[in-house]
């Protein structure tokens, strides 16, 4: 199989506390010269994500806010995917005292311990939103809007499969795109259950161990794809 694309989630994968080590973002360069396609997939809001990351126009599509908002970075179009945060919601959320309390485009989120105040107000004004959890943050979305979802609304704004893709992260809310993803990788630094679901587990950390596997698909593809015996299903 030729994968033709990787799809990376930012946070404890491509970043180490934020930042993006310039030996990564040239491996990235590297794999993009190639004629690979280059994804990112985080929790992130947008701007914060382009204040953090100074090289996102080397991606063809970011999907961020866990998947509720697709952006393309040469065009500066944004797709919404689901429905922008109620207003009930927010109110019920700050009269509740939740901070910190981000309202993105398409996502609300905070941290625990408040994710038994976030379900009671949700309750409250009668929403079906759900909860994901990352890490420690506590991000509340439309049903059926996660990481999954804006893949494949990227990738279909790409004319790609994702069988076509390789995926690679590290927690908990990367389990619904790595799933989809024709091979998924699992850095070093992974949460237990993500490196148990995972196709390969880098040697390396975060940012090293995305270069380890752009190294080896470039260098010696048959290493780590060659025994490749299954497909999982397009979304």
């Amino acid at each position: 199989m030729i994968f033709v694309a990787l799809a990376t989630d930012y946070d404890g994968t491509l970043a180490t506390d934020g930042r993006v080590d310039a030996s990564t973002v040239e491996a990235l360069r590297r794999l993009r010269s190639s004629g690979r396609r280059l994804v990112m997939v985080t929790g992130r809001q947008l701007g914060d994500l382009e204040r953090t990351f100074d090289a996102l126009d080397l991606f063809d599509t970011a999907v961020v806010e866990n998947g509720a908002v697709v952006f393309f970075p040469r065009t500066a179009r944004t797709l919404l995917i689901g429905e922008p945060p109620p207003q009930a919601l927010i109110q019920a959320l700050q009269q509740r005292g939740v901070e910190p309390l981000a309202i993105g485009q398409g996502l609300l989120a905070t941290s625990e311990p408040h994710q038994g105040t976030v379900l009671e107000a949700i309750r409250e004004v009668g929403l079906e939103w759900q909860v994901i959890f990352n890490k420690g943050a506590v991000m509340v979305l439309p049903p059926g809007v996660n990481k999954a979802t804006g893949l494949s609304a990227a990738l279909t704004e790409l004319e790609l499969s994702a069988l076509d893709v390789v995926g690679i992260g590290d927690a908990e809310n990367d389990h619904a795109f790595l799933s989809v993803c024709g091979f998924s990788v699992a850095v070093a630094n992974a949460l237990p259950a993500v490196k148990a679901a995972a196709d390969m587990v880098t040697q390396a950390d975060r940012g090293a161990g995305v270069t380890e596997l752009i190294d080896l698909w470039l260098d010696d593809p048959d290493r780590i794809f060659g025994k490749l015996a299954r497909e999982r299903p397009v979304i």
